[in-house]
């Protein structure tokens, strides 16, 4: 150590502090002092143990001898003899007008265990779904709707949130989903929750469920879905019975016994049903006019729920997004949107639309304070709504989205035009249909080359038979994530695995 041992009790205090108030100055330090031994050997031991553990590191400023001793209840002389004791034996250094802090060493004792080295490296073109533009979220907009709901919001937004979510938010979100989306609704039946698989939760997980397990019977859900939400479902003790798809969606006639499309088993005790009618995940059709209100007129008559989540239904392209289900009955559908393919999963915010007989029962499940969505992210998002922001940045992603599954569809063309894309030009990711027998060696090509892509397999519900409905080999291209410097390059790699026509 260079500096020069300092002998006197006071020296290791900077001359400058102050002696009055002290105890209201410097930065906070827990220690826990042994219980046995004098008060400074006490304080010494516990400094020692805290430097040597690694959790006061190198140069970290200790506080004043003065606001130590009054933090811990010790005499000063107490605090600044340990403090002197440990420059001397080399643990602190004392400078003039610089304080206090930890003596730099040879060799820190390291603070975390090192993390193991990554064996698989991340992928070089990356075409997975689910995630949204992340360089096209807008920060000067967000950042400026921010800063007004920060100026404008009344204290009482910095308390305990409120369970239904702010007041602000839910008026725009009423008026906006009933522009946009033609949704019925008025504040009073939006509740905010942090995204759809949280709305999932409050519905079905958990002793306060709104639809408790058994209390419904099973729960109908489509033939082809994210693996994860069925996986979230079954923890809560939930049965899921799969749904058959078509080119037209969801075939609903199936939920009242119709026939004509191989007798799916299990739907005969279902009153509630999860649907994505504007843009079927992963499949891509939406569902058809008529089967939308042959669905609400079933659960009208069973006196079931319809659960609509409204997946990439404000990206449609070849023409207007068609209006929510929930218009049809306000009273049999529950409406799920989210803000995470429009802006970013990063905001964690989402909002069910509920049926009035519901509001109570989801608020009661939620409990009595917000313990999810952040206050000011509301506000800020009921800012960047009511400014017209959010429609701006949705008509922009609109065309970006476009432009990128319009490139993914002309190099298919060029270079593959073998391979057709399924569903409707909507979204954020596309399907791919292969030849039968041929997606697992397709992914094994693409794992070779770097290129990360999902087969269609990996989403099909394990329930669903082959006589309901054959299962069909393909890829679930998400063409938003990749950057745009990066985009042909990931999918002249994709041209590259693909097989050739048979």
């Amino acid at each position: 150590m260079t500096d020069t041992p300092v002998t006197h009790p006071r020296q290791p205090e900077p001359a400058h502090q102050p002696t009055d108030s002290a105890h209201q100055t410097g930065s906070d330090l827990h220690l826990d002092l042994p219980a046995t031994g004098g008060r400074r050997a006490a304080l010494m031991t516990a400094l020692r143990e805290a430097i040597r553990s690694g959790r006061l590191a190198p140069g970290t400023r200790l506080p004043p001898y003065r606001t130590l001793a009054a933090d811990l209840g010790l005499a000063r002389n107490t605090a600044a003899e340990a403090y002197a004791e440990l420059v001397a034996e080399g643990w602190l250094t004392a400078r003039q007008g610089s304080g206090t802090t930890v003596a730099e060493r040879a060799e820190p004792v390291p603070t975390t265990r090192a993390r193991r080295p990554s064996v698989r490296p991340g992928p070089v073109h990356d075409l997975r779904q689910g995630q949204p533009d992340a360089a096209s979220f807008p920060r000067s907009g967000w950042l400026a709707a921010g800063r007004r709901a920060l100026t404008a919001a009344p204290n009482e937004a910095f308390g305990p949130g409120d369970p239904q979510g702010r007041r602000e938010l839910r008026t725009v979100l009423a008026d906006y989903l009933a522009r946009a989306r033609g949704v019925r609704t008025d504040p009073d039946r939006i509740v905010v929750c942090s995204g759809f698989a949280h709305a999932l939760r409050l519905l079905f997980d958990g002793a306060g469920a709104v639809l408790a397990a058994g209390e419904n019977g099973p729960l109908a859900v489509e033939g082809y879905g994210l693996p994860f939400h069925r996986g979230l479902l079954a923890r809560a003790g939930v049965t899921t019975v799969p749904l058959p798809l078509d080119e037209d969606g969801a075939r609903t006639a199936e939920l009242t016994g119709g026939r004509g499309y191989g007798g799916s088993r299990g739907l005969q005790d279902v009153r509630t049903v999860l649907l994505t009618p504007a843009h079927q995940f992963p499949t891509g059709g939406p569902l058809h006019p008529s089967r939308r209100a042959a669905v609400v007129d079933w659960a009208r008559g069973r006196g079931g729920l319809v659960l609509e989540d409204d997946y990439d239904g404000e990206f449609r392209y070849d023409r207007q997004p068609v209006g929510a289900v929930q218009g049809l009955d306000p009273e049999r559908v529950v409406y799920f949107g989210t803000a995470s393919k429009s802006l970013s999963p990063a905001l964690r915010l989402g909002w069910m639309v509920l049926p009035d007989h519901l509001v109570d029962r989801v608020l009661a499940a939620k409990g009595e304070r917000e313990g999810w969505a952040s206050a000011l992210d509301q506000l800020t998002l009921a800012e960047f709504i009511g400014s017209g922001g959010y429609d701006r940045h949705v008509r922009g992603m609109r065309r970006r989205y476009r432009d990128r599954r319009d490139r993914l569809v002309t190099a298919l063309a060029e270079s593959a035009p073998h391979v057709a894309v399924s569903g409707i030009a909507a979204g954020l990711h596309a399907v791919l249909q292969l030849a039968p027998g041929t997606e697992r060696s397709v992914l094994k090509a693409a794992a070779y080359r770097g290129l990360a892509v999902e087969g269609l397999a990996d989403y099909r519900h394990p329930g669903l038979a082959a006589q309901d409905m054959p299962a069909a080999d393909g890829l679930v291209v998400g063409y938003a994530t990749p950057p745009d410097h990066a985009y042909q390059a990931a999918l002249a790699a994709l041209c590259d695995i693909l097989p050739p026509p048979a």
